[in-house]
């Protein structure tokens, strides 16, 4: 096992297209990190630079303190699990798995322990006879991370393994990848697109967006604490509704109004905020949570409510999805543009002609709210998130 540091990373393809530029990270060791972010980020331009299957153009990649830049992937001591399992059709899954042991020309009995070793840890000791046509997607999966985990590598590199697992099997397959990465401690870069899957995996989560890193932290940090409008609006599911709104001065304390609606600034979001008042009297793009709106519990003071007519209910069971509008304009700059897609807006943008910012409220599923009909609910406050409409970053 060994850590992992990126030096100012830099891709660049022949047709000028840069894909990684000056990626600085140090991933420690036994750490799991996920690379996130919408297709074209540079999640796997990076990942592919650190196992030695791309040319790095500029920067550094260290492992254990020694720099690999120029050493063969077979050199680099990683071992990366592929999106489509890549297993040998005419193999069974022993020889699968032991494969690459025996082209280290390792002894016999020591591919035999590493391999039926793995294959416990893995549930796979009855199927080793198999061949993979005969294997189910999430059994085909766990051979392919059985034939890294039996190379006892210093780091584990998974480019999006996933992916072709329907819903269902994804979660368990999800919980399986954190079980064994916690159990064998093995250093481990994790590409996805699946935020909800970088959130649930990740001791950190680093997203990206076009090349650049924009937050690396906890995931619980990235949620609390976007760096900006873009990670805001990445992270989070639904994602964070966001709309254009004046901060204003109110007795002594901040608030916040957008359309008809009003909201008091609590003490505590300014001083957690100290820039906030530097904002008194501007227009910002104000951030609120889906599951921060919910119907009100006992008489919750005016200036915490919304009062909206509910276009859309989404009743899932163990929760609810309630769609409405605000009569406000919406936050369209280019890092929201990127996040919900440009024909999405295109239809908030006609929307806001007509009836207002779509929102998107998640509420307990004994709420009473009804399709076509008037609501009020409650925002908690403490929870606003405030961003610098020219910079996109947040307001903190």
């Amino acid at each position: 096992m060994a850590t992992i540091e990126l030096d100012r990373l830099t891709k660049v393809y022949a047709d000028g297209t840069r894909a990684v530029h000056e990626l600085d990270l140090e991933i420690e060791d036994g750490e799991l990190v996920v690379f996130v972010g919408p297709s074209g980020c540079g999640k796997t331009s990076a990942l592919r630079m650190i196992a030695g299957l791309e040319s790095i153009t500029d920067g550094t990649v260290r492992v254990g303190g020694a720099i690999v830049n120029d050493l063969p992937p077979k050199a680099r001591d990683m071992a990366m699990v592929f999106q489509n399992y890549a297993l040998y059709p005419h193999m069974n899954v022993y020889d699968n798995m032991a494969f690459g042991l025996k082209m280290r020309r390792l002894d016999r009995g020591e591919i035999r322990r590493r391999v039926e070793s793995a294959a416990r840890v893995l549930g796979l000791t009855e199927v080793l006879t198999k061949r993979p046509r005969h294997l189910s997607g999430g059994q085909r999966q766990r051979v392919a991370m059985g034939r890294a985990i039996v190379r006892e590598p210093q780091a584990f590199l998974m480019d999006e393994p996933l992916s072709n697992l329907d819903a269902k099997l994804r979660v368990q397959m999800r919980a399986e990848i954190a079980r064994i990465q916690r159990d064998l401690a093995v250093t481990t870069i994790y590409v996805t697109h699946d935020q909800s899957e970088a959130m649930t995996l990740g001791d950190r989560v680093c997203v990206l967006r076009a090349g650049l890193l924009q937050q690396a932290d906890r995931p619980q940090v990235l949620y609390d604490r976007p760096a900006n409008l873009f990670v805001a609006g990445f992270i989070g599911s639904p994602g964070m509704n966001l709309v254009e709104a004046q901060l204003v001065e109110r007795a002594g304390g901040l608030g916040v109004a957008f359309g008809p609606h009003a909201l008091a600034v609590p003490d505590a979001v300014v001083s957690s905020r100290p820039s906030l008042r530097d904002y008194a009297g501007s227009t910002v793009a104000l951030g609120v949570r889906p599951e921060d709106v919910d119907d009100p519990v006992g008489e919750a003071p005016d200036d915490r409510q919304l009062d909206v007519t509910v276009d859309i209910r989404e009743d899932l069971g163990s929760e609810i999805y309630l769609h409405f509008a605000v009569d406000a304009a919406p936050v369209t700059v280019e890092a929201v543009r990127e996040v919900v897609g440009r024909e999405a807006l295109a239809a908030a943008d006609e929307q806001t002609h007509h009836h207002g910012s779509p929102f998107v409220a998640r509420v307990q599923r004994g709420s009473t709210a009804r399709e076509g009909e008037p609501a009020r609910l409650s925002v908690d406050t403490a929870r606003l998130h405030f961003f610098d409409l020219r910079t996109g970053d947040g307001i903190y």
